[in-house]
């Protein structure tokens, strides 16, 4: 393992993420509930890596989510939007990159670093808060039906057939 991933693992005290791929651990889960369950903020941080291989297959949320960057490399997030629109989204800080950045719910995004980039540690922050049924993973088939322009980005982001949904209490 890279010396400064492994550092950035054990500060953190990482693990990796069920289906999705990233390292990752919850860093505030709201106390307050929503009428519907739901707690009414959440907040992680994760961290893309090229060794060990760590990245974001991809996946949609039935909410907003909110990405922040904190340090490394930047990282690219694609996007296939529910309208059939793609694009690619660099956080980072450098120019016409972001250091926050919103995913519109129902949009499919993937995540990873940069080429040659070493890592980027980076932070997401949802309200309503993350539950574990509001993820799904999206497969090869039901992505290149919908944007087979992008086959490229879905061969390789793309969750294993049968693993589209989290497991369970990953969200606690």
């Amino acid at each position: 393992m890279n010396p400064e991933v492994r550092r950035l693992v054990e500060l953190h005290r990482l693990t990796p993420l069920p289906v999705e791929g990233t390292w990752f651990r919850g860093t505030w889960r709201s106390r307050r509930e929503l009428p519907s369950g739901k707690p009414m903020g959440t907040a992680m941080i994760g961290l893309y890596s090229e060794e060990p291989p760590s990245f974001s297959l991809f996946h949609r949320l039935t909410e907003d989510e909110t990405w922040h960057f904190y340090g490394g490399a930047p990282l690219r997030l694609v996007l296939l939007h529910p309208d059939g629109r793609d694009e690619d989204v660099y956080l980072g800080p450098g120019p016409g990159q972001h250091v926050q950045y919103v995913v519109p719910a129902g949009t499919w995004q993937a995540g990873h670093v940069t080429e040659g980039g070493g890592h980027a540690l980076f932070g997401c922050t949802l309200a309503p808060g993350f539950v574990d049924e509001m993820f799904e993973g999206g497969t090869r088939a039901m992505l290149m039906a919908r944007y087979p322009r992008r086959a490229a980005d879905i061969e390789r982001f793309a969750c294993p057939d049968g693993e589209t949904r989290m497991p369970g209490n990953v969200a606690t």
